[in-house]
């Protein structure tokens, strides 16, 4: 059986080519709604964060033997608990990491961490929009909320946990955007002229998380963009194509994995 981090719509698409190719997985998610994609496709899911203890449980209990982890690029622990995970029960770990991309644009700046990019958020003017979800929002709220000359907007996914830390950080609702992509770049210049956005803040997410839309929405009209670069990570064996990891899966089983 293979241990898989899951959750995103590109690691739903290779948890059912291992399965077409006749594998036995057990997926891990951290939301209902990623749960309820699995559950339609009919693989077996897990909800819920887990720590490198918990992983090593789960995947004893399970039998598995090999790890993927196909996470968000900006899931670090998560990454982080399985490569722990495997290398204590010795198994191999395979990391599925979506193509990064760059970009030339002589508005944007790439900065390394959530905190810098709020840091140099606070040194514009006008509307900001997040678009780096929920899960920092209270790293941008304690340096740009109270800012007379800045108005934060939020766009995240329309759930309960997010309203309720909104409401708990004191975000105001009217500039809360709840709503779950992806997004055209049409889409995404009407919400900028709706807003009349100054900057946005984004993540280096990849193509499939729809960066791209964002920064070519965002070029057309001039904004200003902040942007997250990924994670530095040594994965180790990582591939951004799913082929390479159906055939380490097939030498791994005749190796006896």
């Amino acid at each position: 059986m293979i241990f898989m981090l899951a959750g995103t719509s590109d690691a739903r698409a290779l948890a059912i080519e291992i399965k077409t190719e006749g594998h036995k997985l057990l997926t891990t998610v951290v939301t209902d709604n990623a749960a309820i994609e699995m559950n339609k496709l009919n693989i077996p899911v897990h909800i819920g964060r887990l720590s490198a203890d918990e992983m090593i449980h789960l995947i004893e209990s399970k039998g598995a033997t090999t790890v993927i982890d196909a996470s968000h690029p900006f899931a670090e622990e998560a990454s982080k608990n399985a490569i722990l995970a495997a290398k204590h029960l010795r198994l191999p770990y395979i990391r599925y990491e979506r193509a990064s991309q760059t970009f030339h644009y002589e508005k944007l700046t790439v900065v390394s961490s959530y905190k810098e990019a709020a840091q140099l958020a606070a040194t514009k003017q006008g509307v900001i929009m997040l678009t780096t979800g929920s899960k920092t929002l209270q790293v941008f709220t304690e340096v740009l909320l109270d800012k007379p000359d800045i108005r934060l907007v939020a766009r995240m996914l329309p759930r309960l946990d997010n309203m309720e830390k909104c409401e708990q950080l004191g975000f105001p609702q009217k500039n809360i955007i709840a709503i779950q992509g992806p997004f055209t770049k049409e889409f995404d210049q009407a919400l900028y002229k709706q807003y009349e956005v100054n900057v946005i803040v984004t993540k280096e997410s990849g193509k499939v998380g729809s960066v791209d839309e964002k920064v070519e929405a965002a070029k057309e009209l001039g904004i200003e963009i902040i942007m997250i670069a990924r994670p530095n990570m040594d994965y180790g064996i990582s591939y951004s194509e799913f082929s390479p990891i159906l055939k380490a899966l097939k030498g791994e089983e005749s190796n006896g994995f």
